[in-house]
C-alpha cells in the first residue's frame, strides 16, 4: 500500500548494484529496509476476529475463519517487491495461502476482483493476475507472523505489480464483472500498476 505517510525507519538509501540490474524495474532503487507506508492508522485485528471472504460474482460465496484459513495448504515464496514510491526490496520471504487454493471449486462470473481491508482500503486487480501461482494471502514474513505495520494478521501479496496492489489488512476479495477503481486508483494511481512499464499514475 503506497502513499505519502512514511515511517521514520524509511531512510531512502539509493543502492546501485549491477548484479541485480535485471531484477529491478526502471526508476527503482534497491533498499535493505522495509519501509512502512500507510494512508491512515494501522488496524490491529486479532486472529480471533479475523476472517476472509470471497464474494460478489462467484458461486458459491466462501468464508474462512482464521483457524480454517491456517489449516489450508500453504506456500513459502521468495519474491522481489517494488513500491510505487521507487524502492525495491529483493528476496523477501513470505508464507501464505495461494489464491488458487482459495478459488478451487469456485466459479467466478467476473473478470476482476476488488480487495477489501480493515481500515476501509480497497484496490482493484484483474482476476487473471491473482491466479496461476501469482498471488497469495500472506500471514508470515521472514519466518515470523506478519506484523500489523506490514499488514498483519494477513495481507494480499501480488509481487509482479506495484506493492500498493498487495493490500494490507486484507479481509476478502469481491469478484466483479467490471473493473472498479480502488482507493489509490480513484485518486489517480494506475488501474493496473506494472512496475516494468512504470505504470504509477493514470496515463502512464
Amino acid at each position: 500500500m503506497a502513499g505519502s505517510f512514511i515511517s521514520r525507519g524509511f531512510r531512502g538509501r539509493r543502492r546501485e548494484d549491477p548484479a541485480v540490474a535485471g531484477r529491478v524495474p526502471p526508476g527503482q532503487y534497491v533498499t535493505p529496509d522495509f519501509p512502512v507506508l500507510s494512508a491512515g492508522p494501522t488496524p490491529h485485528t486479532s486472529p480471533r476476529e479475523w476472517d476472509f471472504t470471497l464474494n460478489g460474482a462467484v458461486d458459491p460465496v466462501r468464508r474462512w475463519t482464521w483457524e480454517e484459513f491456517r489449516a489450508l495448504p500453504r506456500d513459502t515464496v521468495t519474491v522481489d517487491i517494488h513500491c510505487v514510491t521507487k524502492w525495491s526490496k529483493l528476496d523477501t520471504v513470505w508464507e501464505g495461502v495461494s489464491l488458487d487454493t482459495l478459488f478451487a471449486g469456485i466459479e467466478p462470473r467476473g473478470a476482476f476482483v476488488t480487495a477489501f481491508c480493515d481500515g476501509g482500503y480497497t484496490t482493484n486487480l484483474p482476476l487473471r493476475d491473482v491466479l496461476d501461482g501469482q498471488a497469495w494471502i500472506a500471514f508470515a514474513y521472514g519466518e515470523e507472523p506478519l506484523a500489523a505495520e506490514h499488514g498483519g494478521p494477513a495481507r494480499l501479496l501480488v509481487p509482479h505489480l506495484y506493492f500498493w496492489k498487495s493490500a494490507k489488512w486484507v479481509r476478502g476479495l469481491t469478484v466483479t464483472e467490471r473493473d472498479r477503481p480502488g482507493f489509490w486508483e480513484s485518486l489517480g494511481y494506475h488501474d493496473y500498476g506494472d512496475p516494468w512499464r512504470e505504470q504509477r499514475y493514470q496515463g502512464d
